[in-house]
């Protein structure tokens, strides 16, 4: 089935260029020249990506991504950004963007981010109830795969779509060491050298949302010189799946 990408993206040349590499991957391609009309092009949820650019007229990137995550819109958005300080980049992210590029950017690239990103929600998008796929719960976490859910005490927990996906595929493989190379190429799906702090920076944020002290981490451990785990034991037990 042929996917549909929404470019929202007020600088034309830029919005061409992607559109025309895109298109020429047989992918459909349409384009938003401001935030107000991209906006309500990706709240109707139709589309499979939505690539993004940070600095837009009426409403700006960060907002259609607040916008879309509290309304419970989970396309995944690629941001592009001007900006190239870490702050910059690591806000996109919380506010719920799954990756992101900073202008100017390679055409190659662009196109392996976007191949990366569908192949990610291709997985984890048509996850079905089933013994595979049933809520997992650890002590007082408990991880809903079918509803992207997650509770800590029983209290909602506001993860972004990428957050979710490494929390669970985490805790899908209970006590496993994940290098960031591995975590880059099974979470994000791809493994450029460069792109550790994209893992480092969403393991910080899942841990100040899912530990009882991020600084004392019971779930998300971190495995000095080799990456990180998932542990249940220290919440009472793994859980068998609810």
């Amino acid at each position: 089935m042929e996917k549909n990408i929404l470019v929202i993206e007020d600088n034309r040349d830029i919005a061409q260029l992607v559109m025309v590499n895109l298109r020429d991957k047989h992918l459909h391609v349409e384009h938003a020249d401001n935030g107000s009309t991209g906006l309500a092009r990706a709240m109707s949820g139709r589309y499979d990506l939505v690539i993004l650019d940070l600095m837009l007229p009426e409403v700006d990137g960060l907002d259609i991504c607040r916008n879309l995550r509290s309304e419970k819109v989970y396309t995944p958005i690629l941001m592009l950004t001007a900006r190239t300080s870490e702050l910059d980049r690591v806000l996109g992210l919380e506010v719920g963007a799954d990756d992101y590029l900073t202008k100017p950017f390679s055409v190659p690239e662009l196109v392996a981010r976007v191949n990366a990103i569908l192949r990610r929600s291709d997985q984890y998008q048509p996850v079905k109830a089933g013994p595979q796929h049933s809520p997992l719960q650890f002590g007082h976490l408990r991880i809903d795969p079918e509803t992207r859910q997650v509770r800590v005490h029983d209290t909602p927990i506001e993860l972004t779509a990428k957050e979710f996906d490494l929390l669970w595929h985490f805790a899908s493989n209970p006590e496993r060491v994940f290098t960031r190379e591995q975590l880059l190429d099974s979470v994000w799906g791809y493994g450029y050298e460069g792109y550790d702090h994209t893992v480092n920076s969403h393991i910080n944020r899942l841990r100040a949302k899912i530990e009882p002290d991020p600084a004392k981490p019971r779930y998300v451990m971190t495995v000095w010189g080799v990456g990180y785990k998932f542990s249940g034991r220290d919440s009472g037990g793994y859980a068998e799946p609810c």
